[in-house]
């Protein structure tokens, strides 16, 4: 899939939590929001923070292809990317996508999936959720967070398919981890998996358990997004690979956990 460069203008930031900004994008010139699987990411170059010199890599949350919008959800974790959720209406930023290697296609029609994720992991599971319905599946959502205030985009994942909750703090959902989650034991066929590496750990022991095709995203730290500056690296059966490049999304048979 081709990679552009391209100026996008903000058509809305909206901080959906303390920690949580929502940025609608449309492109500046335009031009259509190029296409882009699920499990893709951005990198978002960070204008006016003067100790920020890289992108950063953000997840493709969702393709409005009726608004012409794509969707940001970005974490305020460090000066880059709380600058980025400083941004206004009618600022211009640049991004570079689509990136990576997204989330693959069951085979069957018929197959049960869980898409699971915890934190921002929710990011990239919401466009894969639409795609999934709108190709006639039936996905289903595990996704947790420390409480219920932390819990994102829910009414976006309602409306695609049935939602099970996990709260650490048990306000809402089953009380604990998801890892912990009794839905996760059920007989799916493959589970997809974004967030945290101890639970994307967790989440692959208990496909392999249950004996479901499981494939994670990972969240390594990255710069350039293009597999220049190896620092994304991770240890796979096939020796060291960029994540970027060869990921994000990777089938748990190809890494070494």
């Amino acid at each position: 899939m081709k990679k552009k460069i391209m100026d996008f203008k903000v058509v809305e930031n909206r901080r959906i939590h303390a920690m949580y900004s929502l940025l609608r994008l449309v492109p500046a010139d335009g031009s259509s929001v190029p296409d882009a699987r699920p499990g893709q990411f951005v990198q978002v170059a960070v204008e006016g923070s003067p100790s920020t010199f890289l992108r950063r890599p953000i997840s493709i949350n969702y393709i409005d292809r009726e608004a012409n919008e794509l969707w940001l959800l970005v974490r305020k974790v460090g000066a880059g990317t709380e600058r980025l959720c400083e941004y206004a209406a009618g600022d211009i930023i640049n991004l570079i996508l689509p990136l990576g290697n997204g989330f693959s296609v069951p085979h069957h029609s018929g197959s049960r999936m869980l898409l699971v994720g915890g934190g921002v992991g929710v990011a990239p599971l919401l466009e894969f959720g639409k795609v999934l319905k709108r190709m006639g599946f039936e996905p289903e959502f595990l996704l947790g967070a420390r409480s219920e205030k932390d819990l994102l985009e829910l009414d976006y994942f309602r409306a695609i398919g049935p939602v099970h909750l996990s709260t650490d703090d048990g306000s809402a959902g089953h009380k604990g981890v998801v890892t912990l989650n009794p839905v996760l034991s059920r007989p799916w066929d493959i589970i997809y998996c974004c967030g945290p590496a101890p639970m994307m750990k967790a989440v692959a022991a208990k496909a392999r358990e249950i004996g479901a095709e499981c494939e994670v995203s990972l969240e390594n730290m990255m710069a350039c997004g293009i597999g220049a500056c190896l620092c994304c690296v991770e240890n796979t059966v096939k020796g060291n690979v960029c994540v970027c490049t060869e990921g994000p999304v990777f089938n748990i048979n190809q890494l070494t956990w």
